[in-house]
């Protein structure tokens, strides 16, 4: 429900769009689409919890948007990205943009849940998925995750190891953090590809019979003004007492998880 998802309504192709902000006074769905003003499109609040919605004909997957939030003081807060997005734009932009329900898991073969299993051997390769290889000729850019998908993968493979674990791979705002400091838990960096690449980079280490393993930061945020500090204006998804929810080595947020809808936003993106 959370988040942005495409379908038909009363006959009409659009989007439905869903946030969590119980504090604020005004929340609009802002993109190209209305030249990123709050005024045409606010959102209806679900004073039962706090969640704000509407429904947008006419957008659709690959359409960007944020959403525009007034908070208690009346005040304009620098605009968010959804915490839910499935994708977002890479550095410096930071927008969301609407994609696909992520598919239903396929079943665990055998195979795989004998890799897994207390009993078998395991051996895995920890990789910076930035910093493994680049191409020198291409002004040393990135490997995308197709490309890792046919290079990286034999090379676990052949060194013989069972698994390759990735340093975090939610999107994040700063190259140096090594994605340790996410703005977007649920969307795959957009630095290598899409969604659908990372699929297809998860689908060929399982044919090849290596297990993958993914960092999860549910630890802290950064204090970018485009996630999730004083997301609707107040201290919602991190604590308001700084002892608790700032962390003094890192200069980031730290979650309040005595909130049901926090942890509802932890446990729903690990699982």
């Amino acid at each position: 429900i959370m988040g942005a998802h495409p379908k038909t309504m009363l006959g009409v192709e659009g989007t439905a769009f869903t946030v969590w902000a119980p504090n604020a006074k005004r929340v609009s769905v802002v993109g190209d689409f209305n030249l990123w003003d709050g005024r045409k499109h606010p959102m209806r609040l679900r004073r039962e919890c706090g969640v704000w919605e509407l429904f947008l004909p006419n957008l659709s997957i690959g359409d960007k948007y944020k959403f525009e939030i007034i908070g208690p003081d009346g005040r304009l807060v620098p605009q968010k990205s959804d915490p839910y997005a499935f994708a977002a734009e890479m550095r410096p932009a930071t927008a969301a943009i609407i994609a696909p329900t992520p598919a239903t898991l396929p079943p665990v073969s055998a195979e795989r849940a004998a890799a897994n299993s207390q009993s078998a051997p395991i051996s895995i390769y920890e990789v910076h998925l930035s910093s493994w290889k680049r191409r020198p000729e291409e002004r040393q850019r990135w490997l995308t995750y197709r490309e890792l998908a046919e290079e990286l993968i034999p090379y676990v493979k052949d060194m013989g190891f069972t698994h390759v674990e990735l340093l975090p791979i939610h999107e994040y705002p700063f190259d140096g953090s090594w994605g340790y400091q996410p703005v977007s838990l649920y969307a795959p960096t957009s630095r290598y590809g899409t969604p659908e690449d990372f699929k297809y980079f998860v689908d060929k280490a399982h044919e090849a019979g290596v297990g993958v393993i993914l960092d999860w930061v549910p630890g802290h945020f950064p204090v970018d003004g485009h996630g999730l500090g004083k997301f609707d204006g107040t201290n919602l998804f991190e604590h308001a007492d700084p002892r608790q929810g700032f962390h003094q080595d890192w200069n980031t947020l730290i979650y309040n998880y005595g909130r049901n809808e926090v942890r509802s936003f932890l446990v729903g993106n690990a699982l």
